[in-house]
């Protein structure tokens, strides 16, 4: 087989199942794994698919950054059950990272609930509602992101790089079997990526509207977090898929 009809047939064979594995192709075939691997990078450097960890997907459109204001009151009542979810899993005396978004400060609005936490945040907004509480809050420091109030750059990564926290609670922009979590900026996939390097348990709080999606940047596999806290409007179908990759809560 030529390499022009052996990239057609990984093409057809990815818009009838839209995933390739790459063992799998190359006893189709009849090649081996290192001539797949070949071909599938000519096909991404074409645009016709993204290699994966072991395979390729087609290429779909991609997350992009939201502003704060126009993503505040999206999913609020969704947001708010997993909130109210994820305040089970923290304990008093416990010390918790918020990662910034709108569901995590969903969480932050329940935490006068339990007595004597550190919570640790890089976002302001959640920084700011607690201002007032009862726990000791601190803020990773760095740069502020503009109508997001995200917190980013050096300073962040150096204070995340030298602290160890019981939980964390991290959002996701985007979130695929394949792609694992993705985010729309390489700051916060590596602030992201540092938050889970410095907690005991990770737990990822999105609405279900983030499933099947992809961003540009990869943050982690769904097996390098502890769970999943999402709302009801997950279909069975995304359920009995993404439980076989992490536990769905």
């Amino acid at each position: 087989m030529t390499p022009i009809h052996r990239k057609q047939t990984i093409m057809d064979y990815l818009n009838n199942f839209n995933k390739v594995d790459i063992e799998e192709l190359a006893l189709q075939l009849n090649v081996s794994s290192m001539t797949v691997r070949r071909d599938l990078k000519v096909l991404e450097k074409e645009g016709k698919l993204i290699r994966v960890h072991g395979g390729a997907v087609l290429p779909q459109p991609l997350v992009q950054e939201t502003y704060y204001k126009q993503k505040e009151f999206i999913k609020l009542e969704q947001k708010q059950e997993i909130a109210n979810k994820a305040v089970s899993f923290i304990e008093s005396g416990q010390t918790i990272i918020l990662d910034s978004g709108t569901t995590t400060l969903e969480i932050a609005k329940l935490l006068n609930k339990l007595e004597g936490l550190t919570i640790i945040t890089n976002d302001i907004y959640i920084a700011s509602f607690l201002l007032n509480g009862l726990h000791e809050v601190m803020v990773t420091g760095g740069h502020v992101q503009n109508r997001i109030g995200t917190l980013y750059g050096p300073q962040t990564h150096d204070f995340l790089k030298n602290i160890n926290v019981d939980t964390l609670f991290i959002g996701a922009s985007a979130i695929d079997i394949y792609a694992g979590i993705t985010s729309p900026t390489i700051e916060k996939s590596i602030i992201k990526k540092l938050m889970i390097q410095a907690a005991e348990t990770s737990w990822l709080v999105a609405d279900s509207s983030k499933l099947d999606t992809k961003a540009l940047y990869k943050v982690f596999d769904l097996e390098d977090i502890s769970g999943f806290i999402t709302d009801k409007s997950l279909t069975q179908e995304q359920s009995n898929k993404y439980s076989n990759y992490i536990k769905i809560i």
